[in-house]
């Protein structure tokens, strides 16, 4: 088979092929490739052990017990005396690392999160047939001729890739007995790839959805971004839905399913969240997560009167309701509040009356480190709910948010500070700094033209005079 591998690569197992071990690129790369796609994350499997990996390659590292050794596209660069290579022209970055693994198999998998214990393998046969699913279970190695490889395909997958299928190794069901989080990954590559699961894989994971539970937060969040970041996320979600997945992922969304909406929407809050998703313009997957849940709080919210639907308050009930989700996943402190903020503001409304003091408070609450996402969030809600893109209002916010940029934001923008109030009040700090420097600033906020030195030392005069 002819393929163009990146130098390091090729290197990589030539070094160990004139050392007398077998070696193999394996996995993911293999699959990206024949794909056609630009791979990243190299890895690669050798009979060689631990130990004998890293006397070949002594800049390396070791710290699990699975046998996987890492070393940098840096170091590889360094021990080659590549003095004039340049990674990026390979899709590399200076810092990028390359796993070696000594074959291996596995022992059983008694909480269905790790195997119970691991053992050196002997050939690349035994390695190949403990990995998830057939696209997964590709390897190539070099042969004499130059850009020349040989492609082990043990279990069909050249051939799913060509009908787009994701079919487990094996038995489906001991698969995912295995590793239970290997049907979110099933998932994950038919979102990332756009292919569908083959039959008896499908149906596994309905059997086995409950073993998910025993998946750690962090893991599961780990696929449920790398779903919302693929090609097709909405289509992701859904299937987590049809697989029962998603009760043990994201279950506050599962009652969105249904419920009805009026005005100008045309579909139920579960399809119009789909198509929010599908139509984010942001690659950031909270952002993303944010489009997905920014009407989570309407099946609580929902009142029906005389024909007329209401979701009253909605943003507020959603806005407690993805706090929680963010703790449960185990999000960042930075990426909780960023998942809380989208939600809570994104029923903002724009005329052009507003006033710039109205536009610096919507800034002020969202944040200005915030803004983009919000609007990235606000188109996806509008094409889910059958509207164009973006509207003359929306612009026209954008437009006024850019000029008001320029004006004060923030108490610390005052051209006044907390010593010169401390030195007109007399007083050597406290609480009463703080009171004065906001009042100050909700001025401002109202008419930016009163930031001026003199008028507010001034007013921190009226404001001593008469509270004496």
């Amino acid at each position: 088979m002819k393929l163009k591998l990146p130098l390091l690569v090729d290197q990589i197992m030539k070094t160990l092929e004139d050392a007398g071990y077998k070696a193999y690129v394996v996995g993911g790369p293999v699959r990206d490739v024949l794909l056609g796609r630009l791979a990243k994350d190299w890895d690669f499997t050798t009979n060689a052990t631990p130990e004998q990996i890293q006397a070949l390659f002594p800049e390396s590292f070791y710290d699990n017990k699975f046998g996987t050794i890492g070393i940098t596209v840096e170091e590889l660069i360094n021990q080659f005396d590549l003095k004039n290579y340049d990674p990026e022209t390979e899709n590399l970055s200076s810092h990028d690392v390359f796993e070696i693994t000594t074959f291996r198999t596995e022992g059983t998998y008694s909480d269905n999160r790790r195997p119970d214990s691991v053992a050196w393998g002997k050939t690349i046969e035994e390695d190949l047939q403990r990995r998830d699913f057939t696209i997964n279970a590709m390897a190539l190695r070099r042969t004499e001729k130059e850009e020349e490889y040989q492609l082990i395909d043990l279990y069909g997958g050249l051939e799913d890739q060509k009908r787009k299928l994701i079919r487990a190794v094996g038995n489906p069901n001991a698969r995912f007995k295995e590793d239970a989080l290997r049907m979110m990954r099933a998932v994950r590559f038919a979102a990332q790839l756009g292919f569908t699961i083959e039959e008896k894989t499908l149906q596994a994971i309905i059997n086995d959805s409950c073993l998910l539970k025993n998946i750690s937060q962090e893991r599961i969040r780990d696929e449920l971004l790398k779903i919302l970041t693929s090609f097709y996320p909405a289509d992701g979600i859904k299937l987590l839905l049809s697989t029962n997945l998603l009760q043990y992922v994201l279950p506050e969304v599962i009652p969105m399913v249904g419920v009805e909406q009026a005005g100008h929407h045309t579909k139920d809050v579960w399809h119009h969240s789909l198509d929010a998703l599908a139509a984010s313009p942001s690659p950031d997957p909270i952002v993303r997560l944010a489009t997905l849940l920014h009407d989570v709080g309407k099946p609580k919210a929902f009142r029906k009167q005389d024909g007329k639907i209401t979701f009253y308050g909605h943003e507020v009930i959603g806005a407690r309701m993805v706090r929680e989700i963010g703790k449960r996943l185990h999000l960042s402190n930075r990426d909780q509040e960023r998942l809380w903020l989208l939600t809570r503001y994104h029923m903002f409304a724009y005329n052009p009356e507003m006033t710039d003091a109205a536009i610096r408070r919507f800034i002020k609450n969202v944040g200005l480190e915030n803004i983009n996402d919000m609007m990235m969030l606000r188109i996806g809600d509008r094409v889910g709910g059958g509207s164009r893109q973006t509207s003359w209002r929306l612009r026209e916010l954008q437009e006024r948010i850019g000029k008001v940029l320029y004006t004060p934001m923030q108490i610390k923008d005052l051209k006044v500070t907390g010593h010169d109030v401390m030195w007109i009040l007399g007083i050597d700090g406290g609480p009463k700094v703080g009171q004065v420097l906001n009042e100050l600033f909700e001025e401002v906020m109202e008419d930016s033209s009163k930031n001026d030195r003199e008028y507010l030392l001034k007013r921190i005069e009226e404001i001593r005079d008469r509270t004496q």
